[in-house]
């Protein structure tokens, strides 16, 4: 909780007369007022501070989406200093498709729309922030956004049918089994649905058309958890869908683009101002306003030419769906503006209060320098607040201004901040700490008052924080979670069946579910669901069908037998050979350095919790007596690599060497150039071992690993042959190692005997993951993703080449980058010409495995460092890639590749707050087998974060 202190430390900026002066004025009645000479962090305040005192519906509008995200959580923590502070911030994206364009928006997007739409209709919103292209949109009567959600408590009344045709007709995919936001099931008298921003799913029975009651349940178990006063079904979509219900992939079904956006018979009526059910004036706040013009010009002018280039004589006219500036113009006049500018620009009759700000100072580590000018401020009467991401940030400013002698005190609760006891909270000239979202802060000098970013310190790269959707749960997938009817399961005691699905049974007056499996000679078996344990998944090649066992057979049993005797003869070889790494006495590792916690403070990112506890792990068993063997899941993008960095850094500072083991050339320079930009403060020797080094400079490589001047090696499977040889390896990391064969493992078992090893994989094979499970290999898991990344919206659709044009030129009108995937070497260059006349502004460059060492290194170095738009690649770019920019791939002839494959290619884009996009191009005319539905399917279907689990289990 923030304390009043924060507040009172405000007051004489509050005070002000830019900020009391518009505040009088728009009491008044103003229809316009400007304040100007603020910056980005002064902007959120101001607005903030303004729309709380004049307690009426009010909107924020800027020029992007990324900027409206940025400025939400700014706003946010601005709006929660104020007391009594009611409703509350939220954003309203832009689409980031146009109505006749093939592709739908972006699932996130529709979400947050449907989902903000009601709440401001419903007053649960104050402020909403909005990019000018989503403010130029047409909307609804706000009536019509709450008819779209449902509110059931128990003993409501609802006919059955029409809440079944309702979630359907908002956006709602039905399922056999709902454990991801978004989808319902029907079992009977019980509708599941788990509506997009809820904490959890919610079973909903009915007796007839009353609500009998409403439970909260596990997504993961199925299991119900507790009764709920009342659930919020929120809509998908801002429009009624008519037509049919939407269920799972298919992957030969178009989309009618009008369905996202609206029906259109007759355009909307409303503006966005509009669409808050309150007879207050709204006040719009207009984030730079000439800037905004010149954006909303541009935006209606793109409008223009995609209707030009991709309507036809039935699509509905750009005037359906967007104001034109002048009708804009009209209906801003219905409201009371704020103009807030940096610059006093604006020429015209409105009031103008000018505000000084600067962005504060910033010190790039001098953390000396930093507590020099906090003190110097302080002792001048000024007022200084340093802001952390995190509580444990917090205690870290807290230590520093201990060693400094600067006073300090905290500005939210103990409880809110790790329970730490503040030294000086008495004295008035104290240094204020408090969690912040901004990374950049900003100084006030008429208020002598100064808001330290908690970037302006130590230098990190910002990020925009969104609530996250995914519910934390004890274990990282459910067998039972993805049962699908059709799937083949084991019971322990009755062998090989067919889940056909869930079926409610009345016994003796009670109602149970229950698992229904089929057998040989379709027999049947009912196991209820508190006896579940006894089922398991039971995982089979694609497309194979093995035999069912007969109920009450014997062949069941002799199988258990003999696998039980099998199991046993090869868990007596692994023991033996795990028996000797933990009886063969390891290198003890030293506690953390300074030099170690100056190593981890310098990461640009803050960690995320499952990479904390990752870290831990690996350093006891580094500071252990015996070898580490511990196999790190993670999935892509998810942060593996710093972690992996860490503990290299930790071996290196022992006088140890390590070996970063990759798969491929491509990965093994990628991880080549990243060890050495994230070491480059220290003094570590960092060398490459593979086909981009000649003869002469391995030559030159493997003899400083003999001599020990060489701390850490990257290489592919180069690193493995019997000339290379270590002076005192210590370390050795393998990112993928499912992808090696069986001579390169056999060698990595004799290097493993005696050094620390670490595995890497977001998809591990299933035996290795299944070593790691049944305990004889560590395993630590990181399944929490990035705070600001999003999951990639995949499109399974036939190869065009309009598609191919549009997909590149999204992506470059946001100064992105596109992989092109086409695994064929002979036709390649064909595939980067077709690009490049498709899109002649793109800089296309072609990259495969059989080119020269030296052209493919300058190649890939080309599109890593942003000289290049459109890599056209085969499979070699599959693992390892890390370019934030790149956030568009498109996969041609995905029906010809692996399932695994196809995760690792489309893990290289959503490397960063960017919404990303992955095209599973497929032939126009061609068949697809059941195999390759399956997969394009899976991949549709294991679309959230953090899927690489449940494609390896």
């Amino acid at each position: 909780m923030i304390l009043p202190a924060v507040r009172e430390r405000l007051e004489a900026l509050l005070r002000h007369a830019a900020m009391e002066g518009p505040l009088t004025a728009l009491r008044a009645g103003a229809d316009h007022v400007s304040i100007t000479g603020l910056h980005d962090v002064a902007k959120a305040l101001a607005a903030a501070y303004l729309a709380h005192e004049l307690r009426r519906p009010a909107f924020f509008v800027t020029d992007s989406n990324r900027r409206a995200e940025a400025l939400a959580e700014t706003l946010r923590f601005f709006g929660g200093i104020f007391p009594g502070a009611t409703g509350g911030v939220a954003t309203l994206p832009a689409f980031d498709r146009l109505p006749w364009e093939s592709q739908s928006p972006h699932a996130d997007i529709l979400e947050r729309r449907a989902a903000t739409l009601f709440r401001l209709a419903d007053g649960q919103i104050s402020l909403v922030i909005a990019p000018i292209a989503a403010a130029l949109w047409r909307y609804q009567d706000p009536a019509a956004y709450l008819y779209l959600a449902r509110t059931l408590a128990k003993d409501s009344e609802i006919p059955h049918e029409e809440l079944v045709t309702h979630l359907a007709s908002v956006g709602y995919t039905r399922t056999e089994m709902v454990e991801l936001p978004g989808q319902f099931a029907v079992r009977g008298g019980i509708i599941d649905v788990f509506s997009p921003e809820a904490p959890r799913p919610v079973r909903i029975e009915l007796f007839g058309d009353t609500v009998e009651s409403v439970r909260e349940f596990d997504p993961r178990t199925q299991r119900s958890i507790a009764p709920v006063v009342r659930a919020t079904l929120l809509p998908l979509t801002e429009w009624s869908l008519p037509g049919p219900e939407k269920t799972e992939l298919d992957v030969s079904a178009s989309w009618e683009a009008p369905s996202f956006f609206g029906p259109s018979r007759e355009p909307a009526p409303s503006a966005l101002f509009e669409s808050a059910e309150s007879s207050l004036r709204p006040v719009v706040f207009l984030d730079e306003p000439q800037t905004l013009r010149r954006a909303a010009a541009e935006h209606l002018a793109a409008v223009t030419e995609n209707y030009e280039r991709y309507g036809h004589a039935n699509s509905p006219a750009p005037s359906d769906y967007f104001w034109s500036e002048q009708e804009f113009a009209a209906a801003l006049a219905k409201t009371s503006q704020v103009h807030i500018e940096q610059l006093a620009l604006g020429i015209g009759s409105a009031p103008q209060f000018e505000l000084s700000s600067r962005p504060s100072a910033r010190f790039h580590g001098d953390v000396v320098a930093c507590m020099g000018d906090v003190k110097s401020q302080l002792a001048s009467g000024g007022t200084v607040f340093l802001t952390a991401a995190s509580t444990g940030e917090i205690e870290r400013f807290a230590d520093i201004c201990r060693e400094y002698e600067v006073p300090y005190l905290l500005g939210e609760s103990e409880d809110a901040a790790a329970g730490f006891t503040a030294e000086g909270a008495l004295e008035s000239a104290a240094l204020l700490l408090i969690r912040a979202p901004f990374a950049e802060g900003v100084t006030f000098p008429d208020a002598k008052l100064t808001l330290f970013g908690h970037a302006d310190l130590f230098d990190v790269t910002p990020t925009v924080e969104r609530p996250s959707r995914k519910i934390r749960t004890s274990g990282f997938f459910s067998d039972f979670a993805e049962l699908k009817p059709g799937d083949f399961v084991v019971h322990v005691d009755h062998g090989i069946g067919q889940f056909e699905g869930l079926r409610q049974i009345e016994s003796n007056g009670h109602h149970g579910e229950f698992m229904l499996l089929r057998y040989a000679e379709d027999a049947r078996l009912y196991v209820p669901l508190e006896r579940m344990d006894l089922v398991q998944n039971y995982r089979v090649l694609e497309g194979a069908h093995p035999p069912l066992d007969r109920l009450g057979g014997t062949a069941w049993n002799s199988r258990k037998t003999r696998a039980r005797k099998s199991v046993e003869d090869m868990a007596d070889q692994l023991l033996a050979l795990y028996a000797q790494r933990k009886t063969t006495p390891g290198f003890t590792f030293s506690p953390d350095s300074n030099f170690q916690r100056e190593f981890e403070d310098a990461f640009e990112f803050e960690e995320t919790a499952d990479q904390i506890t990752a870290i831990s792990d690996i350093k006891r068993d580094m500071e252990g007596g015996q070898p580490m063997d511990r196999l790190l899941c993670g999935d892509v993008g998810y942060g593996k690599t710093e972690v992996a960095m860490r503990a290299a850094f930790k071996t290196v500072m022992d006088n140890k060497q390590v070996a970063v083991l990759a798969p491929t050339t491509v990965l093994t320079f990628q991880h080549f150039e990243t060890f050495k930009k994230r070491l480059a403060a220290f003094p570590v020797n960092i060398e490459m071992l593979s086909r981009f080094r000649s003869a002469a400079e391995q030559k030159k490589v493997l003899a400083g690993l003999e001599t020990g001047k060489v701390d850490i090696v990257i290489g592919t499977h180069r690193l493995l042959s019997k000339d290379v040889k270590f002076a005192d390896l210590g370390l050795l990391i393998v990112d993928e190692e499912q992808r090696f064969g069986v001579t390169h493992k056999e060698r990595l078992k004799e290097l493993r005997k005696n050094v620390d090893a670490l595995a890497l994989s977001a998809t591990p094979i299933p035996r290795t993951l299944h070593m790691s499970l049944v305990g004889l290999r560590d395993m630590s898991v990181i399944e929490t993703p990035p705070r600001d990344r999003l999951a990639i919206q995949t499109v399974v659709a036939p190869f065009q080449e309009d598609l191919v044009r549009r997909a590149i030129e999204t992506e470059l009108a946001r100064e992105g980058q596109v992989f092109f995937i086409h695994n064929r070497v002979e036709s390649i260059h064909s595939l980067g010409d077709m690009v490049t006349k498709l899109v002649p502004k793109a800089r296309v460059v072609v990259a495969h495995g059989q080119m020269g060492e030296k052209e493919l290194e300058s190649v890939m170095l080309k599109f890593i460092r942003d000289q290049a738009d459109v890599l056209v690649a085969t499979t070699i770019v599959e693992n390892g890639l890390d370019i934030p920019r790149a956030n568009t791939i498109l996969i041609n002839r995905a029906d010809r590749l692996g399932l695994a494959e196809l995760y690792q290619l489309r893990g290289r884009v959503g490397r960063s707050s960017q919404r990303a996009y992955a095209y599973l191009l497929v032939p126009p005319e061609a068949t697809l087998s059941d195999v390759a539905r399956k997969r394009l399917a899976a991949m549709k279907e294991f679309s959230e974060l953090g899927a690489g689990f449940r494609i390896a289990a």
